[in-house]
């Protein structure tokens, strides 16, 4: 029995104006397996914002088939993908995305705020994912009395009570320095080896390599990484 992919990109292409076009995807096919943690490397201007946003819902490609979890994106409306997007798929940013005056429990309550989940026990599942991510000692701090990585590792609790899919991680570790990256990292891995399934885009190919599977984009065109 073939097993279903988690998601699956069928000659996407992605086309901005018209004079002349920019091609930031070009023919893209794509599978993503439930529980895979894929990288997709390369440099800057290469599409991998592009395929990402996608991935995400955020965006639909010029031409091509997506489709997540067996379900066609292209036929939903936009209402219908932002419900998708928020049951199944969560992100994580270089940037964080905190709000400055709430705290480290209450920024990650915020992911159930959205989805207009019951208030009944909100507060006890953020302090058990923050705790999931280790910092449960941390849940009344404020942002700005938060590390870098701190605040990365409230972004990830938030985006992990909001989804229990997909994560999708842009540049993750894109404003830390070298030692809290690879703190990170293994935080990711360690969600990898617990069942998340994870996308990550990053410039950095050594990034890119603690992932167990790679892929490198080049001018919107993808091509395997020989493990």
């Amino acid at each position: 029995m073939v097993e279903t992919p988690l998601l699956s990109l069928r000659n996407i292409t992605r086309r901005y104006g018209t004079d002349p076009p920019v091609e930031a995807l070009r023919g893209v096919d794509l599978e993503v397996q439930e529980g895979e943690w894929l990288a997709i490397e390369g440099p800057s201007g290469s599409g991998k914002s592009t395929l990402l946003n996608i991935i995400g819902c955020l965006d639909r490609p010029t031409s091509g088939t997506y489709t997540f979890n067996g379900l066609d994106a292209g036929d939903l409306t936009d209402r219908e993908r932002g419900g998708l997007r928020s049951r199944s798929i969560a992100f994580v940013f270089q940037s964080f995305h905190l709000l400055s005056h709430r705290s480290a429990v209450e920024n990650v309550m915020l992911a159930e705020v959205y989805r207009h989940r019951s208030r009944r026990g909100r507060k006890a599942r953020a302090e058990a994912v923050l705790d999931r991510v280790g910092l449960a000692h941390r849940s009344g701090y404020l942002p700005s009395r938060l590390s870098g990585g701190e605040r990365q590792r409230v972004a990830i609790a938030r985006a992990l009570l909001g989804s229990n899919h997909l994560l999708l991680c842009d540049e993750p570790t894109g404003n830390l320095d070298t030692a809290t990256s690879a703190e990170i990292m293994d935080l990711l891995a360690g969600l990898n080896d617990e069942g998340m399934t994870i996308l990550m885009i990053t410039h950095s190919p050594a990034l890119a390599a603690r992932a167990r599977r790679q892929v490198r984009i080049v001018d919107g065109m993808l091509s395997e990484t020989p493990s």
